[in-house]
């Protein structure tokens, strides 16, 4: 698939030769037993409804190359929106919400979007705070109007009214979609994905299934369903809230997969635990069930192996690791894991997530928080490399791998590596990779604990505490001025875990090993923040400054 434009090409395909194809399902209302209703939206009508979309915003100035803010909830309507966007070729920009107003505002004032396509609060934002969105001249609101002028998207036909008007066929380095970083490791940053790259991430996730047809997907993240739209799925949109995936009802989840078929889905550690969790608790069987997805942060051994037993034998569980910028990078599966690798990382040497995804070049750079401009100073560096016991920072290159932020540019010095004509995007995660090609992941390079007797990386010390019965999750953090930290570890016990007793065996652990024996301090916590997109990336900046007033006191 050479464009993004073949991409859609495809999806018109379906919706001309399987027009009654079910493209999304999507809750609306409820059943008398309390579960979610569904309605559905068809490839037909789904291509015609963007078509209509396109065809109104072209009228209203919205052309090749418009940056449009997008702020609309997962919903049939905001892939109506999106795939009108990317047919005429404007440029959508998308954000967390969650975030916070004030982090939003900031970054969406940078982008000096021309449009704005926005549910009412959304809307209502732009009101009020007008000089962050100077430029817009384009608007439309996705549900009622209150106090503003402008069209509501219910005033649109869904079907266009005039002939499709022929696309410009798109160079594949050409900016396609704007997307930002979630901000929970570091201030959110504008990505720029290109045509090649959304093209390139539509055939490696085809590829990581086995060239497989997804049939029937269960959505979670907006950005798969566009690309397995793409590919020909049914997306079923589960009752959730984008903010708060963590609190979505698990008989919910189970009862879309059984109504639909589900094939396949992706899912964040937030929703896998409690769906683990509701599966060991009901006899519920999910016979079409074929694969899982995880990402958005590291999954818990015991989870993987927890849904290992209550699924299928011949269920696929795979971890996955990507990013804004390159989505994937790697992916590993379950039996490969449990294959004496979890094992491994018990022992402190991080979390294996696999194998460099198809096309991706992986590579490791010497540990500095300063700005690497060229590969010949990667070289320079290498010495570095080896004082660090082998781990680096992750770099990676391939089709699917963003080589530019929009905003801001001092990003584009940090974050990225110019190696001739290939572009390096620096992660900001540590790693190793061993003899297999696997990749063994570290912890984030911003939240490494810098002591006087050396570096401590955060997943390779948790995953040697995480063991200890009682214990949910731990988290490493550094008091004072990196070089002369002093680390602690945050713990978030089960509920009716004795305290104490925990704190106690975490200390005994702690004397076992050399990655942990600097550690004195065992702070339990009521509860760990976590990212605002998965809900699972531990806020270890947010503990951080917990764990100083707590030993600070002490």
């Amino acid at each position: 698939m050479a464009t993004y434009w073949e991409a859609i090409d495809r999806f018109r395909a379906f919706a001309r030769t399987e027009p009654d194809r079910e493209a999304v399902i999507y809750p609306d209302g409820q059943n008398p037993d309390g579960l979610p209703a569904y309605r559905h939206l068809t490839y037909r009508e789904l291509d015609d409804w963007s078509d209509a979309i396109a065809e109104r915003l072209t009228v209203a100035g919205v052309t090749h190359g418009t940056r449009t803010i997008v702020l609309v909830l997962p919903s049939p309507e905001l892939y109506a929106i999106l795939f009108g966007l990317l047919k005429i070729g404007a440029v959508p920009v998308v954000i967390d919400p969650g975030m916070g107003v004030r982090k939003m505002l900031r970054c969406l004032r940078a982008v000096d979007a021309e449009a704005f396509i926005g549910i009412p609060q959304a809307q209502a934002l732009r009101v009020l705070f007008r000089r962050s969105f100077r430029r817009v001249r384009t608007t439309l609101t996705v549900g009622k109007r209150w106090f503003w002028g402008g069209p509501t998207l219910r005033d649109w036909e869904r079907r266009p009214t005039g002939v499709v008007q022929p696309r410009t066929p798109a160079a594949a380095d050409e900016v396609l979609v704007i997307g930002f970083t979630t901000g929970s490791t570091g201030p959110a940053k504008a990505v720029e994905l290109t045509h090649g790259n959304l093209a390139s991430m539509i055939e490696q996730v085809d590829a990581a299934r086995g060239h497989i047809a997804p049939d029937t997907s269960l959505i979670t993240l907006p950005l798969v369903g566009i690309l397995d739209l793409l590919l020909g799925s049914r997306c079923v949109l589960p009752p959730l809230i984008p903010s708060k995936v963590g609190s979505t009802d698990p008989a919910q989840v189970v009862d879309a997969i059984a109504k639909f078929g589900v094939r396949t889905m992706f899912a964040s550690p937030a929703l896998l635990i409690p769906l683990l969790r509701y599966l060991e608790e009901h006899a519920v069987e999910l016979p079409t069930l074929g694969s899982i997805y995880s990402g958005g942060a590291p999954v818990p051994d015991w989870c993987i192996a927890g849904l290992r037993k209550v699924l299928r034998e011949d269920v696929l569980v795979y971890v996955g690791y990507g990013s804004t910028e390159a989505l994937p990078m790697s992916t590993i599966e379950s039996r490969e894991l449990f294959d004496g690798l979890v094992d491994r990382a018990h022992r402190g040497a991080g979390t294996c997530i696999g194998r460099p995804a198809d096309r991706v070049n992986a590579r490791l750079v010497a540990i500095t928080d300063a700005p690497i401009p060229t590969w010949a100073r990667v070289e320079e560096l290498a010495g570095e490399l080896e004082t660090s016991r082998g781990i680096g920072e992750l770099v990676v290159s391939g089709p699917n791998v963003s080589t530019h932020y929009y905003w801001p540019e001092s990003a584009n010095a940090a974050g990225k590596i110019v190696d001739g004509a290939v572009i390096w995007h620096r992660t900001g995660d540590l790693a190793w990779i061993d003899d297999h090609g696997r990749i063994w992941f570290c912890g984030r390079k911003s939240q490494r604990v810098v002591t006087a007797n050396g570096p401590m990386f955060t997943v390779q010390v948790e995953q040697i505490f995480n063991t200890v019965a009682g214990v949910a999750r731990t988290a490493l953090v550094g008091v004072g001025e990196r070089g002369a930290q002093r680390p602690v570890l945050c713990v978030e016990t089960t509920p009716g875990t004795d305290a104490v007793s925990v704190a106690s065996e975490l200390r005994m652990l702690a004397a076992e090993s050399e990655l942990t024996r600097d550690i004195a301090d065992f702070l339990v916590h009521p509860g760990f923040p976590v990212d605002i997109r998965h809900n699972a990336k531990i806020g270890r900046e947010q503990l951080a400054a917990w764990a100083a007033e707590k030993v600070g006191a002490r």
